[in-house]
């Protein structure tokens, strides 16, 4: 009896340093941090496409966390900077991802801004990215004899059209996207002491 009591407070114990460390802390030094200046809060199709973006599974392969130049050489990859807490303010759930099979995603709205790219990357990352292991999302786009009006067609390169039809993105497809384009962490975080921004 008296060593299942040691056990049990052992473990106890144990229990309770483990959560002061990894919860409590890091919870009492990063309750006042707030979002840098040049972070906007998301739009309305940016949280939609967000959805978008965790329904699809797309967390499973991009990070949205580059490391430090002292860890590795995403800066040279053209990902940016590493992060700081703030840049996370807006962000609940936290989509850090766990794995980098595809680039980090970090800063994709500044590496590429255009719609256009990302529609039809979505919808056949080969014809973009030779060789990309990336899946296609055909689920998010529509192919048709015509496109109505005020319709978002993809523009493809020739060869990618299936049947000669025009491709419509839908609108799971123009907000995903819209959020991609979103991810643009360039702003300045920190402040030297003269006063000008890093």
């Amino acid at each position: 009896m008296h060593d299942e009591f040691k056990l049990l407070s052992g473990a106890m114990v144990t229990l309770a340093l483990a959560t002061s460390a990894l919860v409590v802390l890091p919870f009492i030094q990063l309750k006042g941090v707030e979002p840098p200046k040049g972070l906007k809060p998301y739009t309305s199709a940016q949280l939609r496409g967000r959805e978008v973006y965790i329904k699809n599974g797309c967390i499973y392969c991009h990070s949205q966390q580059p490391r430090d130049k002292a860890q590795a050489p995403d800066d040279q990859r053209g990902w940016g900077r590493a992060p700081v807490a703030g840049d996370y303010y807006y962000d609940k759930p936290h989509l850090l991802g766990t794995m980098r099979t595809g680039p980090d995603l970090f800063n994709i709205g500044a590496r590429q801004p255009s719609q256009d790219w990302h529609l039809g990357h979505l919808y056949q990352p080969r014809a973009y990215t030779p060789g990309s292991i990336m899946p296609s999302y055909p689920f998010l786009f529509e192919a048709k004899d015509k496109a109505d009006a005020g319709e978002r067609v993809v523009a493809l390169p020739p060869g990618y059209n299936p049947g000669g039809k025009v491709v419509v993105a839908t609108q799971e497809a123009l907000d995903l996207v819209t959020y991609l384009q979103g991810l643009d962490h360039t702003y300045p975080v920190f402040e030297t002491i003269a006063g000008t921004k890093k």
